[in-house]
Order: structure tokens, then sequence, then C-alpha cells
């Protein structure tokens, strides 16, 4: 081979090995631009993250809560009445379920129960749901940090161990698709107390 067809395929090699190591930046920027996103396969939503502040009074003892008490931990956050009807009766049994469900994980998850009015949860309720942290938040900074009061006695909220608020379910449960979803943040968490 003459040194002139050397030289041109040579070209040809650097091109090609150029055009593919460049191809992944170039398609990574049309997608981003183009506005395209995957499905996601997470079954709660992931929120615009907050971090949690403030304090409130522990029902149970009646000693002053502060959010950090709970740093190091996932955080299963309900937020109702403490009358509780059948949906806040839904969203703890839920809470406890999907907690239990996690096997030997289930320690690095909390349960709280921000109650948004002056009305402690009745003794049965305080035994049913033992574990779990009943906090008055009616006067706290706390509920102001989480939407708005129309939406949040809805849904079950996720804290993660750093105190972001981040991720709520649908207000329809689906305990085992939010077993799931807690799984997978605690196999990737590596985030502990």
């Amino acid at each position: 081979m003459s040194n002139e067809t050397i030289k041109k395929t040579n070209r040809r090699k650097l091109i090609w090995m150029l055009i593919l190591l460049c191809s992944p930046v170039v398609i990574s920027y049309a997608l981003y631009f183009s506005g395209y996103k995957p499905d996601s396969n997470n079954y709660g939503g992931i929120l615009p993250i907050v971090k949690m502040r403030g304090t409130g009074t522990n029902v149970v003892d009646n000693t002053i809560f502060r959010m950090k008490d709970l740093h190091g931990k996932w955080v299963l956050v309900n937020i109702d009445s403490g009358v509780c009807e059948e949906d806040c009766r839904k969203k703890m049994y839920f809470m406890r379920q999907v907690r239990l469900v996690q096997g030997k994980e289930m320690n690095r998850i909390e349960r709280l129960w921000l109650i948004n009015n002056d009305t402690a949860p009745n003794e049965q309720l305080l035994k049913d749901y033992e574990g779990t942290f009943f906090i008055n938040a009616s006067n706290s900074e706390l509920l102001s940090l989480i939407e708005t009061h129309a939406v949040h006695t809805k849904h079950i909220y996720l804290i993660d161990p750093l105190g972001n608020l981040m991720m709520r379910f649908p207000e329809i449960i689906d305990g085992k698709k939010m077993s799931q979803d807690l799984k997978r943040l605690l196999q990737v968490s590596q985030i502990e107390h």
C-alpha cells in the first residue's frame, strides 16, 4: 500500500472514532433540548425539596418535638386531624404495614403523624399505631412547609434522612407500590444516622 492510501485509511478511522466518541454527547444534548423525559417507575411523586424545620408537641409525653430528632431516618408523614376518620386511619395503616414489610430495614423508617388541630387522638389510636410520633403541629412551622391545607391531608409524605420533604404518595394508596418505592430508596441510600 502506498503512503497516500495509508493516510486516507488512518484519516477515515480517526473520523469514525471522533464520530463514535462525540455521538453520546450530541444525542444527550438533543434529547435534553427537545424536552424528552423517560418514564419514571416510581409510584410516589417527587416534590421540590423543602428542608423540614420546626417544632411541635409530642402528644404521648407532652415533650417538645424537633424535626432534627428524626435526622438519619426515612420518615413517612401523615397530616390529619386528631379525630382521625376513615381516610386518616387508612393512611396510618399503610404507613405501619409498609414499614413492617421492609423487614430488617424497617428500623431505618419512622412514622410521623402531624396533627393539624388541637384534638388529641384517642387512646385506641395511640395503642393501634404505637411507635408513631404523634405530634400536635397545629401552630407549627412544620405544616406551612408542606403544600396547602386542602392538599396535605390527602397524601402520605416522605422525608429523607437529611430532613428534606421529597416525595408524596397518591391519594388512593397502593401499599405494594409504595413499599417497592421505599425498598428502592433504602437500597440506594448510603445516608445513616
